[in-house]
């Protein structure tokens, strides 16, 4: 009886720590592996469609420079879709990126790339 108590103990000891969330377990971030979140990244652009024209606005607040790109999907199977040239946006610069179908544009999406600071 004596073992059994002594078991029932260890089993609940054992389920109450692997419960535990990961952040609760003061073992499990050292302060020389203490990860940082990483700095905020990304322009924010605004893209209009007129037409067949495309215009993309983008202003990059952030300290990193980021590479921009339009991306146009034309409508019809015939027309075809357009990617644009990378442009940098520095910090604190707003870019202006378009493009064009012949026809009716079905989506447009902007892509970023970091180029670090």
């Amino acid at each position: 009886m004596r073992l059994y108590r002594c078991l029932a103990s260890v089993t609940v000891a054992v389920a109450v720590v692997l419960s535990a969330p990961y952040d609760a377990k003061p073992y499990a971030r050292g302060a020389a592996g203490e990860e940082q979140d990483p700095p905020p990244f990304g322009a924010a652009c605004r893209t209009s469609i007129e037409g067949s024209h495309v215009v993309a606005h983008c202003h990059n607040p952030y300290v990193d420079v980021d590479r921009v790109r339009l991306h146009i999907e034309c409508d019809r199977w015939w027309d075809l879709d357009t990617d644009s040239a990378p442009v940098d946006a520095e910090p604190a610069m707003t870019v202006r990126l378009t493009g064009r179908c012949w026809m009716e544009v079905r989506s447009v999406w902007i892509s970023h790339q970091n180029r670090g600071s």
